[in-house]
């Protein structure tokens, strides 16, 4: 078969895979496409974490089993070779008698690992590596980070004036957020919330704003909401300390829990390291930084971030927060009625 057909199949498989984006961490995103005569038979995608896996579900959706054996399985992803919350994936493709798997990327979790591949060969089960790499790896970027790099996926955002504040003077005890985007680009943070298993503020934020941190103007599941404090707060009556969303505390101090709001110690939450080796021993997989300044400059100078999303509006405050300075160039923007979003990207 040639090249181009694999990668016109692998792109139906990438656009499978992204509609679990929210629901699978610390699940990888994995879409699954299979093919008989040239024409789709099956599809499916891990749409939940926990639940069957993309290979399952495809597998299940073809009408006539008897096709497979004539079929060839496209996944984005290694398919997986060890019992975990479901049975392994390379033992339902062979004992099927799938002849032809293409396979977007090798999975780097150390259970798998060309392990999927490898068990596939040895039953005979022609394997085709590679097509789409990229485009498979930057899907999962998430989770190749938290195996690889060994702490969760970190993006960055924030809001700012025209002239580089972030928020208006908090000298006389103001409090209450302050909106600096147009309504649009609130939608568009709403989405990369949903996109992220955690959110994360620092404690001035908290009692400055009272944040919801919550996934409101789209559809979506809510993040894993925490707060950094070097001292274990009481959060009280705060949206917080709500029912809506989970709510880590993360402190210098003990771990423990009061009602519904979890305390973990992480050791000094000034040190960005500290914090994310905290956040990947949970099992974290990506965290949304949404402020305040010091706490997104802390994160930048240890050079522990990989995106960040600069949302730039059309007002101007003359003084106030100055927001936080990244010493690059952005890679691309997007441009709203009032708004500017510039993209960057931490090629370590």
């Amino acid at each position: 078969m040639q090249a181009s057909i694999h990668s016109d199949f692998m792109k139906r498989a990438l656009e499978l895979a992204a509609l679990g984006s929210g629901y699978v961490a610390p699940n990888p995103l994995v879409g699954c496409v299979i093919v008989r005569h040239g024409k789709i038979i099956g599809e499916g995608y891990h749409a939940l974490y926990g639940g069957p896996h993309a290979e399952v579900n495809a597998i299940a959706s073809v009408e006539n089993p008897e096709f497979l054996r004539e079929s060839t399985l496209y996944v984005t992803l290694e398919p997986c070779a060890h019992y975990g919350k479901t049975p392994p994936c390379a033992n339902l493709i062979i004992q099927k008698g799938i002849p032809r798997v293409v396979i977007g990327c090798r999975d780097p979790f150390s259970e798998v690992n060309g392990k999927g591949i490898e068990q596939l060969m040895k039953n005979g089960v022609e394997v085709i590596l590679d097509v789409l790499k990229e485009e498979c790896l930057w899907l999962n970027r998430r989770f190749f980070t938290f195996h690889e790099k060994h702490r969760p996926y970190v993006v960055l955002k924030w809001a700012q004036s025209a002239d580089g504040f972030m928020d208006v003077s908090r000298d006389n005890n103001v409090q209450g957020s302050f909106m600096i985007s147009d309504p649009d680009t609130q939608v568009q943070v709403h989405r990369w919330r949903a996109e992220e298993a955690a959110i994360l503020i620092g404690k001035n934020t908290l009692f400055n704003d009272n944040p919801s941190l919550t996934v409101r103007r789209v559809e979506g599941k809510n993040p894993l909401r925490v707060v950094l404090s070097a001292e274990a707060i009481d959060i009280g009556n705060l949206q917080l300390s709500n029912d809506e969303a989970p709510t880590v505390v993360v402190n210098n101090h003990d771990d423990y829990t009061v009602g519904s709001v979890y305390y973990w110690s992480c050791g000094d939450v000034h040190n960005p390291k500290n914090v994310l080796n905290r956040l990947h021993r949970e099992g974290v997989l990506s965290v949304l930084i949404e402020g305040g300044a010091h706490v997104l400059q802390s994160f930048i100078d240890a050079g522990l971030w990989d995106e960040a999303r600069i949302i730039s509006g059309s007002i101007e405050l003359h003084s106030g927060l100055k927001a936080p300075s990244i010493e690059q160039d952005f890679s691309h923007e997007e441009r709203s009625a009032t708004d500017v979003i510039r993209y960057y990207f931490n090629p370590l």
